[in-house]
């Protein structure tokens, strides 16, 4: 009786039928395509630059590749190039990049090619943040203005959410992560239809975006650490503490975020701002070593083939150091996403905890590590998991790290993320 009673008040809603979902397809599969090539295009320009700027440039004037001096040099140049995009190129790059999350939002077409250049200008020239954030700004704008103008009859919200599922699915190599992203988004909201219905279209542009990223570029977020057979004891030990510890070190950054930015807010103009952040990175990189620069996702696969060439100290140094310039990158203005170089922040931290606890095996120790970091500047439960299990790629891995994700999400509920309101308060 109870249980009738139950199902009463919460109606299932009814199921579109197949003829309102096979509309959704085409404009999907050419979101998801086209995302997907962007992306692709951005990274190899970015690399190319990056190869010209920290390999050709150096050897030609006969510099030391990654010297102190050239470190210096080139994130200083980094903020002042891009602090030309953002001063004289039209749009000024899009908003302020500390407001911006995973959210979809739609900027005018204008806008779109100062960001995509001073995205390229950042990934190349070194500060710690990747591309996520412009990329899923970049494709939302473009989609919704091609697919007003080659199909006006479907509604205007739909392109959006095309775009921002494509795009998530050409970074993480798969359509999963953003499935979960979206049915995080939904949750709470009144959806009109079965969930399913209302993830069609989107899991379909992820799922060409990440079949167009793995054909053409073959991406893969495995670190090719060790698999776990079976779980142990000292296993969920290891996950249940390195967690919420990555965690608390992530909130560390987090609730520090509003005061740096404000810091260099100070400053009032690009040309200040962005060269300032520039200076104090290429100070942060002089400290922390090469490692510590760059989005995070390719420097943290060295870290991964040789868990055993730092000492505890050095993991440490760069956690907090990649940690900091995380944290001042994001703050002072460069066009960039928090998620990747995250990623390095919580590998190293887990390699800390396994340099001092060799019974950590290194592949807990990251996912775990990686799970509380992005728990905190994220403040997303399902991309949180999903990153920490796909850097391991063993099926054990999950239920050590939902447990885990347990007592670290008591940490940072209710807190704030590392992204900010047009205000400059913290965002919850």
């Amino acid at each position: 009786m109870a249980q009738d009673t139950a199902q009463q008040a919460l109606p299932t809603p009814p199921a579109a039928p197949a003829r309102a979902l096979l509309p959704l397809i085409l404009p999907s599969v050419i979101v998801g395509v086209g995302s997907s090539l962007l992306f692709v295009l951005v990274s190899s320009l970015a690399g190319r630059l990056q190869n010209v700027l920290w390999h050709n440039l150096p050897d030609a004037l006969g510099i030391g590749r990654y010297s102190v001096l050239w470190m210096l040099v080139m994130l200083t140049g980094t903020g002042i190039a891009v602090g030309l995009v953002v001063w004289k190129v039209p749009g000024h790059a899009g908003p302020d990049p500390a407001t911006l999350g995973l959210e979809a939002v739609a900027l005018p077409p204008a806008v779109l090619p100062g960001l995509v250049l001073a995205t390229v200008l950042m990934l190349a020239g070194g500060p710690s943040l990747g591309p996520e954030n412009p990329l899923i700004a970049v494709n939302v704008g473009l989609a919704l203005w091609l697919g007003r103008l080659a199909m006006p009859r479907l509604p205007g919200s739909l392109w959006p959410a095309l775009a921002d599922a494509a795009t998530l699915g050409a970074l993480f190599g798969t359509p999963v992560g953003a499935a979960l992203v979206i049915s995080e988004a939904l949750a709470g909201k009144p959806l009109k239809g079965a969930l399913w219905d209302n993830l069609f279209g989107p899991l379909a542009a992820a799922g060409a975006g990440s079949m167009t990223t793995a054909l053409v570029a073959r991406p893969s977020l495995d670190l090719g650490l060790p698999a776990l057979t079976r779980t142990r004891w000292p296993d969920l030990l290891s996950a249940v503490v390195i967690a919420p510890v990555a965690a608390l070190l992530g909130m560390c950054a987090v609730c520090a975020f509003p005061y740096v930015h404000a810091a260099f807010g100070r400053l009032r103009h690009p040309m200040l701002t962005l060269p300032a952040g520039g200076v104090v990175l290429g100070l942060l990189g002089a400290l922390g070593g090469p490692l510590t620069l760059f989005k995070g996702l390719d420097e943290v696969g060295d870290l991964a083939k040789n868990p055993e060439g730092w000492t505890a100290g050095q993991f440490a140094v760069m956690t907090v150091v990649k940690l900091t310039a995380l944290l001042v990158a994001a703050a002072c203005g460069f066009r960039g996403g928090r998620i990747f170089p995250s990623v390095f922040i919580g590998a190293a931290f887990g390699l800390c905890a396994h340099a001092l606890v060799p019974a950590v095996q290194p592949s807990v120790g990251v996912a775990a590590g990686v799970l509380g970091m992005l728990l905190a500047v994220t403040r997303q439960g399902w991309v949180s998991l999903f990153t920490a299990a796909v850097l391991v790629a063993s099926p054990v891995i999950l239920a050590l790290l939902c447990t885990a994700s347990l007592p670290a999400w008591l940490l940072v509920t209710g807190r704030p993320k590392m992204q900010l309101r047009a205000d400059g308060r913290a965002l919850r």
